[in-house]
């Protein structure tokens, strides 16, 4: 409830301080699970994407944040879970896992951390784990502006043109968690899919260029 209460303010604030501006926003399925996959240059990002998605979405946030007195409960009533960034976070794949099967969107980025605007750096397999496992379709997201609004390191965002920009769905073949083969073969097959999920972001950046 309050994060349908609070988008609309969200989005004329940020139309109005960052220009935020969606395209492609018609790629977004209306209705069941997605996961939405993007690169990642600012704390901005996922409240950009946020605003320009046509669906209510979901996020995993680092776990530090919940401990920030009243950000936490904010950020935990606006759809946000926390992930541990160090090591394996069962936890966090369940929780993630969940929001998916409920039907609902998913935002989360493949690289893990922040990272220069304009670069797309090697990204996590866990992105890919969701997917196989989940069998979602995947739409990849493409953000720029937002590492120029607010880089990592910077205190205050300052004015900067922002557009998001949808890719077109994307499906991976779906297995069971305990699924027969080797736990290489499942690794293989995640790192390939998040490798996939890259390089349709790529694509995004290519066309944006």
């Amino acid at each position: 409830m309050l994060y349908e209460i609070l988008k609309p303010l969200a989005v004329f604030l940020m139309r109005l301080y960052f220009r935020l501006e969606a395209r492609g926003a018609e790629q977004v399925p209306q209705t069941g699970p997605l996961l939405l996959v993007s690169n990642h240059s600012s704390v901005l990002d996922p409240p950009l994407v946020g605003g320009a998605s046509p669906r209510q979405l979901s996020f995993l946030a680092k776990a530090e944040l919940f401990d920030i007195p009243l950000l936490g409960r904010l950020i935990r009533a606006l759809n946000a879970r926390p992930v541990r960034r160090e090591g394996s976070d069962a936890r966090a794949l369940k929780t993630a896992l969940k929001v998916l099967e409920e039907g609902r969107a998913l935002l989360v980025f493949p690289e893990g951390t922040r990272g220069p605007e304009g670069t797309l750096r090697e990204a996590k397999p866990g992105a890919g784990m969701l997917a196989v496992l989940s069998g979602a379709v995947v739409v990849p997201v493409l953000i720029t502006g937002s590492g120029r609004a607010l880089p990592k390191g910077a205190a205050f965002p300052r004015p900067a043109k922002a557009i998001v920009r949808f890719g077109p769905p994307m499906r991976f073949k779906t297995t069971a968690e305990g699924e027969r083969g080797t736990p290489e073969d499942r690794k293989d097959a995640y790192r390939a899919a998040t490798d996939e999920m890259m390089r349709a972001i790529g694509q995004l950046q290519r066309q944006a260029a």
